[in-house]
């Protein structure tokens, strides 16, 4: 059984959540608190295995509750939010990179057409991320690991930069973009699973947090270097080789819209070995066959490695494809990256 414990302000949503929650046999609420500070009391004395949190709570707020729980209690934390305004969206983020798991939007009521398909959703997370392993965020894992040896192809003419990521993909992908310099001669195109409506506050947030520009992309719309494209909501998102970005609404590949491997694909063919192709934390297995056809087509490879992954689904199938040229964490990836281009 696992053990769950709610955060939110709200007394109709929380007794909403605790019945959504109570609904699947593998779950147990054994705790409800309405504000940021009895979550973080709670957490202690009960320690659940996850906590789902509301971002903007009296007293204390969600970002500032997860900071101190996973500095006192590491715990999975799944942040949950209804308000798409910018400040709410972002202080969701910096959560994510206090420690939190993931976001997800709160579930529709009763009567609304995909109540069914919102609870389905929260219950799978919540049971998804009670069995990720997490740990105290200070101090960082990875400042001590060896930079990454640059292959022969170093300053080979490198045109294009994909990336990939799920679940634990926000906070690494600003990692990345937030060591890289304002003059990269590249262009950036970027897929991250994201719960409907954060995409928008997610192009914002991670603009505000490196040198580049980052923008939404655009069907037919020609990338530039230095700028990072990220794909919208419920859009596939490929490039052709006169270095224009298609978008479509239609068939998704491995069950996502948009698809890490759709992009990866897409970029083999239009560019082979002047692409570089990066594949992050992540849920599942989308973006492995995808990274698999870039190397394939002569392009570099990379995998987030395990430790410094959420959850390794996603890179770790591409490394058993043997996809990945590259198993490397966030820190070394920015390196490799500024010496290959």
């Amino acid at each position: 059984m696992i053990r769950v414990m709610v955060a939110e302000d709200s007394a109709v949503t929380r007794e909403y959540l605790d019945h959504l929650l109570s609904q699947d046999p593998a779950l147990q609420v054994i705790g409800t608190v309405q504000n940021g500070l009895e979550a973080v009391e709670q957490a202690q004395r009960l320690r659940p295995d996850v906590i789902l949190m509301d971002v903007h709570m009296p007293l204390m707020n969600g970002y500032e509750a997860t900071r101190q729980i996973m500095e006192r209690i590491p715990t999975p934390i799944v942040m949950v939010s209804s308000n798409m305004s910018y400040d709410q969206v972002a202080m969701t983020f910096e959560a994510l990179k206090a420690g939190a798991l993931t976001v997800l939007d709160k579930p529709h009521g009763l009567g609304h057409p995909d109540s069914d398909k919102s609870a389905s959703q929260l219950q799978e997370t919540v049971r998804l991320m009670a069995g990720v392993k997490v740990i105290r965020r200070w101090p960082r894992r990875d400042r001590s690991a060896p930079s990454p040896t640059l292959p022969a192809r170093a300053g080979s003419n490198i045109q294009l930069i994909v990336i990939g990521a799920s679940t634990g993909g926000p906070t690494v992908i600003v990692e990345i973009l937030g060591s890289l310099p304002l003059n990269f001669p590249v262009p950036i195109l970027v897929v991250q699973h994201i719960a409907t409506g954060f995409t928008p506050g997610l192009v914002k947030w991670v603009g505000q947090s490196t040198p580049l520009h980052v923008k939404l992309a655009e069907s037919g719309e020609t990338v530039q270097p230095g700028t990072v494209y990220m794909a919208p909501h419920d859009a596939q998102m490929g490039i052709t080789k006169d270095r224009q970005i298609h978008l479509f609404k239609g068939t998704t590949e491995n069950h996502f819209c948009p698809s890490v491997s759709y992009l990866f694909e897409s970029v083999a063919q239009a560019f082979g070995r002047s692409a570089i192709g990066i594949l992050l934390t992540g849920m599942g297995q989308d973006g492995a066959g995808g990274l698999l056809q870039l190397s394939k087509a002569g392009g570099v490879t990379i995998a987030q490695d395990e430790e410094t992954s959420v959850i390794f689904g996603m890179p770790g199938e591409a490394i058993r494809l043997g996809a990945a040229q590259y198993i490397l964490s966030p820190r070394q990836i920015a390196e490799l990256l500024r010496g290959l281009v």
